[in-house]
């Protein structure tokens, strides 16, 4: 080992057992304290505001407002709204609102494949979804891409019919509503199983 070489190593031991040392639990530098102290008094003052009751901000909402958003839909259907609709009109609302992101048939792309059995790899409709619901759900709240919540009640219908017929769940001829919908068994639906295990952490 070299004078120089001996030096340098001597010197980074020296820094490494510095830091070691005020990196230790409950050894601080006068800085590190001066700087904590700042900030406890810092933060007594904040919690030590008196906050307003209001702010002034918006309003308490209606109960039409809330009814509004209020749109989720249960793997039973609870929460399908009246209306009804079929695969004829569901196919031209499809071409027309769906095909520039999902394909002419459902397979094509560029976005998700929703067209397909266990014949192919992708999670679509036909292979993955475990409730017919939960596609009426999901087309109302957040499609088309480009214009989410935009569809009525009867084409969202219309278009879940006609998806699910694509995927031969369901007869071209199948009107669905809000009775018939849930009625519907998902090929996929036997995979999704309660977590029963026991002896551990349990998941729900």
């Amino acid at each position: 080992m070299s004078k120089y070489t001996y030096i340098v190593f001597v010197a980074s031991l020296c820094l490494g057992l510095v830091h070691w040392a005020c990196s230790r639990p409950g050894v601080q530098t006068a800085a590190h304290t001066a700087v904590n102290t700042e900030r406890a008094k810092d933060s007594v003052t904040m919690d030590s505001v008196h906050w307003p009751e209001s702010f002034s901000l918006g309003h308490v909402a209606t109960e039409a407002e809330i009814q509004a958003w209020d749109i989720d839909v249960r793997p039973d259907g609870k929460g399908l709204p009246a209306g009804s609709g079929n695969f004829v009109d569901g196919q031209q609302l499809y071409t027309a609102k769906c095909a520039v992101c999902h394909g002419k048939t459902g397979k094509e792309g560029p976005n998700n494949q929703l067209v397909g059995g266990t014949d192919v790899k992708e999670k679509t409709i036909g292979n993955y979804w475990p409730y017919s619901t939960t596609l009426f759900d999901y087309i109302r709240r957040a499609m088309p891409f480009n214009q989410p919540g935009s569809l009525s009640d009867k084409e969202v219908y219309s278009l879940t019919a006609f998806l699910l017929a694509a995927n031969r769940i369901i007869d071209s001829t199948t009107v669905l509503n809000a009775e018939t919908l849930p009625k519907i068994q998902m090929p996929a639906q036997k995979y999704f199983v309660p977590d029963d295990r026991k002896g551990g952490a349990e998941v729900r």
